[in-house]
């Protein structure tokens, strides 16, 4: 259900006067206002409204969404929170410059990775998230308990058993990686990392379609991660997963940008 197509109740609207919300009222305002922040979002990072620009009025958007004033306020205090936005009274909402959103914001990354049509989004995650990985597979490799040594290792042997299994590998995959980013013991990072990518991931635009050549190669990769951990070689861990991590992006990217181009020139 979109906020366009819900035709409020009598008796259900947020600001009724002389009402107070009961919990049911209160789900549903919340429900109404995700929806009309998530329309909001997506208008403003795609660039309808551009940077500079008015957001429409309470009234406007009232009507627009079928929503009650208390929604739409709501709605605007969520988009200043995420970065987008500044309301100021007698001159309206207008909206701010990029380099202020809030790319961590769940609702934010994924609008910009659905309109990353040269992909320079998805290149900036890709680089951050190499950043702190190198820097946590190091890290695991000094402080790695025995324990965690052989559940990764015996990851490494499920990955090669997944090998003809593109699904299941990947998310074999990202379990590998969780176990490295957990021996480190990088909370913030694992958390950054846990943001960004599981949002990626979500994207045909960041997995692409790799080839059976592609995932042997993935598979190789990771072995050789798993063994500069077992060997306690900080630095060379590091210098295997910026190998993974960019080669592997490399690969899909062209695919991807490939498909981009056919399609606009379609």
């Amino acid at each position: 259900m979109t906020a366009e197509s819900w035709t409020p109740q009598p008796g259900l609207t947020a600001d009724a006067p002389g009402t107070s919300l009961g919990p049911i009222e209160r789900r549903r305002s919340r429900r109404l206002g995700d929806t009309v922040v998530a329309h909001l979002v997506d208008r403003i990072v795609s660039e309808v409204y551009p940077v500079g620009a008015v957001l429409p009025t309470e009234p406007e958007l009232c009507a627009e969404f079928g929503v009650s004033r208390t929604v739409v306020r709501e709605s605007i205090k969520l988009l200043e929170e995420k970065g987008l936005v500044k309301a100021t009274p007698g001159r309206g909402t207008c909206v701010l410059r990029p380099i202020g959103w809030n790319l961590l914001d769940p609702v934010v990354l994924e609008a910009q990775i659905r309109h990353d049509s040269d992909l320079a989004v998805l290149d900036d995650l890709v680089n951050v998230r190499a950043a702190l990985e190198c820097d946590m597979a190091a890290q695991c490799a000094r402080v790695i308990t025995p324990d965690q040594a052989e559940a990764l290792t015996r990851q490494v042997t499920v990955l090669a058993e997944t090998l003809s299994d593109p699904i299941r590998y990947a998310a074999e995959d990202v379990i590998f990686h969780e176990m490295i980013m957990i021996a480190s013991s990088n909370r913030l990072g694992h958390a950054i990392i846990h943001s960004i990518h599981g949002k990626a991931r979500l994207s045909s635009r960041y997995n692409g379609a790799p080839s059976t050549a592609d995932f042997a190669q993935s598979l190789a990769e990771h072995q050789q991660i798993e063994a500069m951990i077992l060997r306690g070689d900080g630095q060379g861990a590091a210098a295997a997963m910026r190998v993974h991590i960019l080669g592997s992006w490399a690969k899909r990217r062209r695919g991807v940008h490939d498909a981009l181009g056919r399609k606009a020139g379609s």
